[in-house]
């Protein structure tokens, strides 16, 4: 199953305490400060493809600074949690609504801050107060809630209704292998593949009324935001590709008006499924929307290494 949203709980480490210690024989105080709690942070890993450890909300928690020691040793400061996350998640903070986006495997991004460690009672040493006996507990940290939201990163984006042909050509183009089925029938989650240095995105077949909540509603749509090139599939067999076409791209401007700005071009498929004069005439109908346009069949090498020429250049 294909995790693409979590909510979790994150908490910086509590600082140490400091420590209230005298040194032998009545030579004064030397208790050490508390140490440091440790910080939450999170970085991008390339080898993760979903969200699925964040699954359920979590809270995940730095270790807490060190107690302070005597003879003035400071506590050991708390260890860093590292959260990693696929590539092109975005992280919200629930109560300020800020949020960071995580595009590269490089840069660490801080969620949480440990807290800072109390002083012994070596800093309350005073002309009049030579044997100090308080010391100060260390901070307390809060916990903050994040929503995470994975962004699929991918070269190009294959888009259009159901069974409009969409995994068949991926399992073609790609080392994929995706469920496909003779039958109507969607895909219920983005599938990536590889077509040489290419990534190209599976996106789930959207219908109408997608970008309201309808059928798969936006679950998504939000994977399209981040692919450059989108590449609109649209079955030779349909009754209707101008309607077809039009609704797809409603719900794309209805969900984000951005999303029709990108480079689309338009996959006529199954076309073995058609005669000659039929496939004419439905290029002339699709020719209007002024989009690049090729017709394939994965049983026709011509027109699928067309395709794959383009994908490739």
């Amino acid at each position: 199953m294909f995790i693409d949203e979590a909510q979790i709980y994150v908490q910086g480490g509590n600082g140490g305490s400091g420590s209230v210690a005298f040194f032998p024989m009545k030579k004064g105080p030397c208790g050490g400060h508390g140490g440091k709690g440790g910080d939450v942070i999170v970085q991008g890993d390339p080898q993760m493809s979903d969200l699925h450890m964040y699954m359920g909300a979590k809270l995940f928690k730095a270790q807490d600074g060190g107690r302070g020691e005597k003879f003035c040793r400071t506590g050991s400061n708390g260890a860093t949690l590292i959260l990693r996350v696929p590539i092109g998640t975005s992280i919200m903070n629930a109560e300020s609504e800020d949020f960071i986006e995580i595009s590269d495997s490089s840069s660490q991004q801080t969620l949480a801050t440990g807290g800072v460690g109390g002083r012994g009672n070596i800093a309350f040493v005073s002309s009049t107060n030579q044997v100090p006996r308080q010391a100060e507990p260390g901070e307390k940290t809060q916990k903050k809630c994040f929503r995470l939201v994975l962004k699929l990163i991918a070269d190009f984006g294959l888009i259009g209704l159901p069974n409009a042909g969409k995994s068949t050509l991926l399992n073609e183009l790609t080392n994929a292998n995706v469920k496909t089925a003779m039958y109507a029938f969607t895909t219920l989650e983005p599938n990536l593949g590889v077509c040489g240095d290419k990534i190209i995105a599976d996106i789930p077949g959207l219908i109408e009324g997608a970008s309201k909540g309808k059928g798969l509603g936006i679950k998504f749509l939000k994977h399209i935001e981040k692919v450059p090139v989108l590449l609109h599939c649209i079955a030779a067999d349909s009754e209707n590709v101008k309607k077809n076409y039009e609704t797809v791209q409603k719900e794309l401007e209805d969900y984000n008006t951005e999303l029709t700005k990108k480079k689309e071009v338009i996959l006529l498929c199954k076309t073995d499924l058609v005669d000659q004069k039929k496939l004419k005439k439905l290029e002339e109908e699709l020719k209007q929307y002024k989009k690049e346009l090729y017709p394939i069949s994965i049983y026709n090498p011509d027109q699928f290494l067309n395709i794959k020429n383009f994908i490739l250049s």
